[in-house]
C-alpha cells in the first residue's frame, strides 16, 4: 500500500466540518496529492458527531484505513470516536481554551497541540474562523505550505468577496505561528511532499451531475433527500448553460412524472432519490417501461428500511431496482464501482435508455456519492463521450414504420424489440401512448394475441441489449488463484487495496468487479474455475448473492457489512481472510 498520510476533523454537526473538510481536501488537490476522503454525519441539521477524514498520498488511494495521523477535535467525543484508530506519533489538535476541553487528556504517547482556536480566529476576524485556524495548524505540523491553502481559501471563499478570503488567509497564519512559537520544540514526523500534478476532485454526485450533462441531458427532476441532493445542486446553475433545465418537484412522485413526461417530449431527461424516494416513484416505473419511454432514475443508496439511517452506507435496495413494480417491467440496472465510473456510467445510462426504450437505473450508494477523491484530468475526456438517440426517426424515414393509412407505429413489433421513436413536432410521426396495453398504433387493446406479442417484445429489448453492449465484469487480482472475490457498487476500491495485504499474507485472490446487475454478466465459467467464491456488499442478506446462486446454482459465502460503514481496505481483506479460515476449518473438522 501506498505511504500515505491520514488527517480528520470531526465535531458536532453544524461546525462547519464539511467545509473544513472539503477545504483541505481541495488545498492538497491542488498541491498535486491524491485525495481520497470519507464522511461521518448525524442526520440531523445541527448537533450529533460528525467527522471529515482525507487519506492522502503522491501515489492513488482508492479506500480508507484505520489509521489517523493528524484528528482536529473540537470535541471531546472525536476523541473517543476515533481513539482505535489513533497511534502513538498521532498528533491532536484541540482548543484547551473551550470548556468541554480543558480537562481533555490526550492518551498514550501521541502529542497534544493546546492551540487557542476561537480565540485567534477572532483576532483574524471572527470566531467562526477557528476551524480555519485549525487547518493552518494542521500546515504547521505537516510541513504543508500555507500558499496551498490560500488558492483553496480564495476557492471557497471568493465569492463572498476579497475581505473574507483574506480574514481566513490571516486565520490560517494565525494558527501556524501559535505552533511554531508554543510547540516549536517539538519534532513530527510528517512532511507532505506536493508534486506539480495536477488533479481533478470530485465526488460520486457530482460525476453523476457531470455525466448527464456529458450525455446530454436536458432536463432534471428532483426532490432533496440525502444522499442524493448534491446531484441536483451540482445540475444547478449548470445544467442551464447547455439548455438544460432542473426543477425542484413538490415530492418524489411528482419528480418522476415530471421527468417522464419530459422524456416523451423528446428530451434526455432523469431524476435522482434514495430509497425512499424510489418507494415513491415504482408506480410510475411500469408506466415508463409499458410506453417504451427513455428515461434513468438514480437511485443513491442509504441505509433503511423505513427512515433508517440516512446518512449511512447500505447497499439495500437491489432488490427493489431489479423487481420493484407491480407486473413484469423490463428494465436496466447499472452499478458505477468507482467514483470516475459514475460519471462514465450515466454517460452510458442515457445512451442505453434511448437505444432500448425502456428505465435504466444508476445504482450508487451513499459511499461513493459523498467521498471526493483526485482523478487526473483525462479521467473524464469529453471528445471521448459517444451519445446514441437510438431508432429515432425523422421526417425522411418516418415513413418507414406507418400503416397503409400513414399512421405512425410507436409500438412496431419487431425482431430486436425496439420500435421506432418520433418526438413531438415530427411530421407524420404523431400517435399514442398509454400505460394501458396497447397494439402497434398506441391504442388499448386486450387483444390476447397481441398482450403476448407486446409484452414478448418489451422482454426482447433486454435479451438484445445482452447480445449487443457484451456488459462484462471488471477483473484484476491474480487470474489463476483458486479464490474468487465478487464485489458490486462502490467496494472495489477497498478490494483493489485489500489485495496487496492480502498478497503480503500469501493469500491471491482473483476479483470480478461487476458494474452491470441487470442485464449482468455470465459468472458460470468463473465460478466453476474457483474453489472458492465470496460475494462482498453492504447488506445484511447478501441480495447480490442470492441473484449469482440463482443464476450459476452455485453456494457462494458472503461477506455483509450493515452497520452503516464503508469497508476499508485492512478490514476487508482481514474478513475475506476468516472466511477462507473458517471454511478450511470446517473442512478439517
Amino acid at each position: 500500500m501506498p505511504a500515505d498520510f491520514n488527517w480528520a476533523i470531526g465535531g458536532e454537526a453544524g461546525d462547519g466540518i464539511d467545509s473544513t473538510g472539503k477545504i483541505f481536501a481541495q488545498a492538497l488537490s491542488r498541491a498535486g496529492r491524491h485525495v481520497f476522503t470519507s464522511k461521518d454525519f448525524a442526520s440531523r441539521i445541527r448537533g450529533g458527531y460528525t467527522a471529515y477524514k482525507v487519506r492522502t498520498s503522491v501515489d492513488r488511494v482508492d479506500s480508507v484505513v484505520d489509521r489517523l495521523d493528524v484528528l482536529i477535535a473540537l470535541t471531546p467525543r472525536t476523541i473517543d470516536e476515533n481513539l482505535d484508530e489513533l497511534h502513538d506519533d498521532s498528533v491532536v489538535i484541540y482548543d484547551g481554551e473551550r470548556t468541554t476541553m480543558q480537562d481533555v487528556e490526550i492518551p498514550g504517547e501521541m502529542t497534544g497541540l493546546d492551540v487557542p482556536l476561537k480565540r485567534l480566529g477572532e483576532e483574524a476576524g471572527g470566531a467562526i474562523m477557528r476551524n480555519v485556524v485549525a487547518l493552518g495548524a494542521a500546515c504547521e505540523v505537516t510541513n504543508f505550505p500555507i500558499e496551498n491553502l490560500d488558492s483553496a481559501l480564495k476557492k471557497r471563499f471568493g465569492d463572498k468577496g476579497q475581505a473574507i478570503v483574506d480574514n481566513n488567509k490571516q486565520a490560517a497564519r494565525n494558527g501556524v505561528e501559535y505552533v511554531e512559537k508554543e510547540h516549536g520544540d517539538l519534532s513530527f514526523d510528517y512532511d507532505l511532499e506536493t508534486t506539480d500534478n495536477d488533479y481533478v476532485l470530485l465526488n460520486g454526485d457530482e460525476a453523476i451531475g457531470m455525466g448527464a450533462i456529458a450525455a446530454g441531458c436536458k432536463y432534471y427532476a428532483g426532490y432533496p433527500i440525502t444522499p442524493a441532493t448534491d446531484v441536483m445542486t451540482y445540475l444547478t446553475g449548470r445544467i442551464e448553460q447547455f439548455g438544460g433545465h432542473v426543477v425542484q418537484a413538490e415530492d418524489e412522485l411528482a419528480a418522476i412524472n415530471l421527468a417522464l413526461g419530459a422524456a416523451r417530449a423528446g428530451a434526455r431527461s432523469m431524476t435522482a432519490t434514495s430509497g425512499p424516494g424510489i418507494d415513491l416513484m415504482t408506480e410510475t416505473f411500469g408506466l415508463v417501461a409499458t410506453s417504451e419511454t427513455p428515461l434513468v432514475i438514480c437511485d443513491v443508496m442509504r441505509s433503511g428500511p423505513s427512515t433508517g439511517m440516512p446518512t449511512k452506507q447500505e447497499q439495500g435496495d437491489l432488490n427493489m431496482l431489479l423487481y420493484g413494480g407491480h407486473g413484469e417491467v423490463p428494465r436496466f440496472v447499472v452499478a458505477p464501482t468507482t467514483v470516475a465510473e459514475c460519471f462514465w456510467k450515466t454517460v452510458e445510462a442515457f445512451n442505453l435508455a434511448e437505444k432500448y426504450q425502456t428505465p435504466v437505473f444508476i445504482a450508487a450508494d451513499l459511499a461513493m456519492a459523498v467521498t471526493e477523491q483526485t482523478f487526473e484530468p483525462e479521467t473524464f475526456d469529453m471528445d471521448a463521450v459517444e451519445v446514441d438517440r437510438g431508432n429515432l426517426v425523422d421526417e425522411e424515414t418516418v415513413g418507414d414504420h406507418q400503416t397503409d393509412a400513414e399512421q405512425f407505429k410507436p409500438h412496431e413489433l419487431t425482431d430486436d424489440g425496439v420500435s421506432p421513436r418520433a418526438t413531438p413536432g415530427t411530421a407524420g410521426g404523431a400517435h399514442m401512448s398509454t400505460g394501458l396495453e396497447h397494439d402497434e398504433l398506441g391504442r388499448r387493446t386486450e387483444d390476447t394475441d397481441m398482450r403476448v406479442e407486446q409484452v414478448d417484445k418489451r422482454n426482447r429489448k433486454v435479451e438484445t441489449a445482452r447480445e449487443r453492449e457484451g456488459f462484462e465484469a471488471r477483473e484484476f487480482g491474480d487470474p489463476d488463484a483458486d479464490t474468487l472475490v465478487v464485489s458490486w457498487g462502490s467496494n472495489e476500491g477497498a478490494l483493489r487495496e485489500a489485495l496487496e495485504l492480502l498478497e503480503e499474507d500469501g493469500v491471491d485472490v482473483r476479483v470480478l468487479s461487476c458494474p452491470y446487475i441487470f442485464p449482468r454478466p455470465d459468472f458460470s465459467e468463473a465460478f466453476d474455475e474457483a474453489e472458492d467464491v465470496i460475494v462482498v456488499e453492504c447488506n445484511a442478506s447478501g441480495q447480490f448473492a442470492d441473484v449469482l446462486e440463482h443464476d450459476t446454482l452455485t453456494r457462494v459465502k458472503r461477506v455483509n457489512k450493515y452497520n452503516g460503514v464503508r469497508f476499508k481496505a485492512d478490514e476487508l481483506a482481514t474478513r475475506i481472510k476468516e472466511t477462507l479460515d473458517r471454511e478450511t476449518l470446517e473442512a478439517d473438522q
